[in-house]
């Protein structure tokens, strides 16, 4: 039994990561599409911008993980929940790229009217990526995801009283998370008293509205999933809900006195404990009826998954623990005192205009023929058309030096 519970307790340690680290982030795009207009909304969206630029692309390997441990581990669980609640996964596939490209093209122009699309469109794939899987988790709190292929419906599956709280859950969850880590990174810097105060006030602001949601979330789950709320109203559930109540209202606590950085460790106990109430109500079923020794794989993938997730924490923990060391340190804070390099615009560019939206366009093209058509030729031009994205967004977005070659190479074969 011991070997068949090992992969679910790493694929709930990577899910309690994802959702502090990838949670903060998305929160930072929520901040970014609330930040209002004029100088100090410039200087929140720039803020949150450069605090998670070191990253955010490194937090996804947590989701990563859990994907991978589940699909090998599980694969009659993941079949099923990937199978039924295929849309708001899908979705949230959707977000996490689109945000990906609204992050890099960022640098690419100072147009304010493109400016202005492309801080939207990052900042509504930042709440859209959350909340669907926040619908992910109530969909299967719920119990309305059957054993079997797509056995349950597509649309009531995510679409219904838990998944809804729970999404807007984990936009608020995440909304708090980036509020405390941003307001703690404004402090490092002198002279940003403004970004530390207009962070701390979002702070509270989101982190009450996060308890409020939980409480409501707990009003729904009496008349929607009363076995979830039993779960939680006993035994290990109840332990793991007080200690998630006890570390929400400490962290708010601490905000309010401006100890961020306890702030952020009662926040992320405040989640752990949550998700670790969820997993003991959950029990002893992972779906309706199926329990963890009717899902588990046999006894020699399971230790395949095991043996290959203590080599994989052997190579990269060490990196992850040094990037994030470094990062909240203030180590890879842009020097305040260094020019901002923004794209080059008028006759001395080197970068083509046209190339950010070739490679948006591009990308669309070939998610479309990829995802929509069934016939193989429809394939074979999504795929180039995806291939054309990356040339053209690394033209771009691509280094200066790059793209100063490239320039001198072209003004050459003109002579």
């Amino acid at each position: 039994m011991l070997l068949q519970t090992l992969p679910l307790l790493i694929s709930w340690v990577g899910l309690v990561l994802y959702t502090l680290l990838a949670g903060a982030d998305f929160g930072a795009g929520f901040w970014q599409l609330t930040a209002g207009g004029g100088e100090h909304g410039r200087r929140l969206r720039d803020h949150a911008h450069h605090a998670m630029a070191p990253v955010w692309e490194a937090n996804h390997v947590w989701l990563v993980l859990v994907l991978t441990v589940m699909w090998t581990a599980y694969p009659t669980v993941f079949g099923s929940v990937c199978s039924t609640l295929a849309i708001p996964i899908f979705l949230a596939a959707i977000g996490i790229v689109l945000r990906g490209m609204c992050y890099a093209v960022q640098s690419a122009t100072e147009e304010p009217a493109e400016r202005r699309f492309i801080d939207t469109a990052f900042a509504l794939s930042s709440i859209l990526t959350p909340f669907m899987l926040g619908t992910v988790i109530g969909g299967i709190a719920s119990g309305r995801v059957p054993v079997g292929n797509a056995k349950g419906d597509m649309v009531t599956s995510w679409v219904n009283p838990t998944s809804l709280v729970s999404g807007c859950l984990a936009v608020a969850v995440g909304a708090y998370l980036a509020a405390v880590f941003l307001a703690a990174d404004a402090r490092r810097h002198p002279g940003s008293g403004p970004l530390e105060r207009a962070f701390r006030t979002r702070a509270l602001i989101a982190g009450t509205a996060a308890g409020v949601l939980a409480l409501v979330g707990l009003a729904v789950l009496a008349g929607d999933a009363p076995r979830i709320l039993a779960g939680l109203s006993s035994g290990w559930g109840l332990a793991a809900a007080a200690v998630s109540a006890v570390g929400g209202v400490a962290s708010l606590v601490l905000v309010w006195l401006r100890r961020f950085d306890s702030a952020r460790v009662a926040v992320g106990l405040a989640v752990a404990a949550l998700l670790a109430g969820w997993a003991a109500a959950q029990r002893p079923y992972l779906l309706p009826g199926l329990t963890l020794g009717d899902a588990a794989a046999d006894n020699a993938t399971l230790w395949a998954v095991v043996i290959s997730v203590l080599l994989g924490v052997v190579v990269l923990a060490p990196s992850l623990a040094l990037l994030f060391r470094l990062s909240l340190a203030g180590h890879l804070d842009a020097d305040p005192g260094a020019p901002v390099r923004h794209a080059t615009h008028g006759p001395d560019a080197v970068r083509p205009r046209w190339a950010g939206r070739v490679g948006i366009a591009c990308f669309l093209v070939g998610l479309v023929l990829l995802t929509l058509a069934d016939a193989a030729v429809a394939h074979v031009f999504g795929v180039l058309a995806l291939g054309g994205a990356g040339l053209a967004i690394f033209t771009a977005v691509g280094p200066d030096e790059v793209a100063a070659e490239r320039s001198r190479v072209f003004v050459r074969r003109r002579r």
